[in-house]
């Protein structure tokens, strides 16, 4: 199994009404910390956990890590940040005000730097538009956004976000279990190809945990299968991009699934025209990866963001 270079601890850290799971690496900022290297966020994607960056922050050179805090949180209904009481849905806003909520929790009088995978990116775009001040410098690794959307089709999506609820309260949206730990690496071998077998297992006890039958089942709440409600205005977005003060780096995979994903709606190159309305961006691509580029190629997402964070 993968070896770690740097281990974390876990905190569990209140957030609005109720804990996060915040895996943490290095200490409290002491007397000598150096005031240009700020507590460093890492976000993590749908369905994943904070552990996730675990190969990443390992790749990172001391000049990074010597004095640098470095938090992950696991996002609420993922990983080990449970509501007390079962939800039958999530709000995507959700994450902006707990992701607030973090940032005071760890640096009230100082921005911080910021990290976000896919989901995790998205919400660090919209936050650093929505709180410019809070963010010195952002890394966006495949954070796309999703196809635009038009008013005429709120009436059909909620209409499926009830019908969902129905199902979802009927039991019919469950997540499989797995008859072992090995049962969940070999899922995520089969979803990532190129994520090594020693990693996969790593992330395996992370990303899951036994019942008392030992069976393992995934830390994500399976109400997240259901469509949210609200529409992806995009002149909303780019209202939030253009807000943005903090300097951007967008970074994207050689294997690039936007347009399957998005059935042909949205593709690299819309998004690429709405990064544009971000003052200060650029772009980076990270080669023989896909979407999860961080556990594909950790020691080149971690020299992107090495050198984007620490330049003067």
């Amino acid at each position: 199994m993968y070896s770690e270079r740097r281990p974390s601890r876990q905190l569990s850290i209140p957030i609005r009404t109720m804990r996060y799971n915040v895996r943490v690496w290095g200490g409290p900022p002491s007397p000598s910390h150096d005031a240009a290297l700020p507590p460093l966020v890492m976000l993590h994607g749908w369905m994943d956990v904070g552990a996730s960056y675990q190969f990443v922050v390992d790749a990172f050179s001391e000049a990074l890590c010597g004095q640098r805090t470095i938090i992950a949180p696991d996002w609420r209904g993922f990983g080990r940040s449970m509501p007390d009481a079962p939800a039958d849905h999530y709000v995507f806003a959700d994450y902006l005000a707990d992701l607030d909520h973090l940032i005071d929790h760890f640096s009230a009088d100082a921005p911080v730097d910021l990290v976000g995978h896919s989901m995790g990116g998205n919400v660090s775009m919209m936050y650093a538009g929505a709180r410019p001040h809070r963010i010195r410098r952002l890394v966006n690794l495949e954070g796309f956004g999703l196809a635009a959307t038009q008013p005429g089709e709120a009436p059909a999506r909620y209409a499926r976000w009830m019908d969902e609820l129905r199902q979802y309260g009927r039991g019919e949206m469950r997540l499989r279990p797995y008859d072992s730990m090995e049962g969940v690496a070999e899922r995520l071998m089969k979803t990532n190809p190129r994520i090594a077998r020693d990693k996969a297992l790593w992330l395996a006890q992370h990303w899951s945990a036994p019942d008392a039958d030992g069976k393992w089942h995934i830390l994500g709440a399976p109400a997240h299968k259901i469509v949210t409600p609200m529409l992806f205005r995009l002149d909303e977005t780019l209202a939030l991009y253009e807000a943005i003060t903090a300097p951007v780096l967008s970074v994207q995979a050689q294997e690039n699934h936007i347009e399957k994903w998005s059935d042909g709606k949205y593709s690299l190159d819309a998004f690429l025209e709405r990064l544009r309305h971000v003052p200060n961006a650029r772009t980076a691509q990270v080669m023989d990866a896909g979407h999860m580029l961080h556990h594909d190629q950790p020691h080149a997402v971690a020299k992107l963001i090495e050198e984007f964070l620490l330049a003067p």
